[in-house]
């Protein structure tokens, strides 16, 4: 349901290919179908109210890690007037770049995956994931990246989909991950992001766990939070 900025595994399905321009068709998806079917489902209620209260506790300069097609982009408060984005993937990026070209806001774009930024250390005060950890090939690295760009003072802030507290449906969320990463891009359904976070050094300061109204439970259950080095 919630991924963007994974990569699926082609290699396993070598002879799905486009026959006229012979280009994978799982590569085709993830470049060219999923990002417009999930900038769809992302952008209906209640997601632009949980992006918009997130994002209202970020200041100073700012780095959004999985950016993807840009839907955080409106619900920045004013104040920020510089962003710095990271996302792997183009197709994401193409759909992204109309609302770039729309806002005020000056958005340094890098197609580039988290597990190994350019930028020099402790050079943001703010970090923010939106539903993307669950994609992230290794996501312990990229926390570790995170934490290593962020100032001493300063905060990652979060909202992700991972393995719900219930062992009902943490059963479901084992069971359905290999599929949720072929159409989904890469998702996991049963990361633990509380763990996840904690294990790379992050100290876990404001946390909420909750079922999404109206989602599936193997797919709705949230962690969203506040973290400090």
């Amino acid at each position: 349901m919630l991924l963007n900025r994974g990569r699926c595994k082609t290699a396993a399905l070598p002879h799905l290919r486009n026959k006229w321009t012979g280009e994978h068709v799982m590569g085709l998806y993830s470049r060219v179908l999923f990002p417009r079917g999930l900038d769809w489902l992302m952008s209906r209620p209640p997601f632009p109210d949980i992006r918009q209260a997130l994002l209202a506790q970020v200041g100073g300069k700012v780095l959004e890690v999985g950016f993807g097609t840009g839907l955080n982009l409106p619900h920045y408060p004013s104040h920020i007037h510089e962003l710095t984005t990271v996302d792997p993937n183009p197709g994401m990026n193409s759909v992204a770049q109309r609302r770039i070209k729309a806002s005020p806001i000056v958005v340094r774009s890098h197609m580039l995956h988290g597990e190994q930024l350019p930028m020099a250390d402790e050079s943001f005060d703010t970090v923010v994931s939106t539903w993307t950890l669950c994609s992230i090939e290794n996501v312990e690295r990229a926390l570790r990246e995170l934490r290593r760009v962020l100032k001493p003072d300063g905060r990652y802030v979060f909202i992700e989909h991972g393995l719900s507290d219930d062992p009902k449906v943490q059963r479901w969320q084992h069971l359905l991950t290999p599929l949720q990463k072929i159409y989904a891009d890469g998702c996991h359904l049963n990361r633990n992001m509380r763990e996840i976070i904690q294990q790379q050094g992050f100290s876990i300061v404001e946390l909420e766990q909750f079922y999404l109204d109206r989602a599936p439970k193997s797919q709705g259950y949230m962690y969203r939070g506040v973290a400090t080095k």
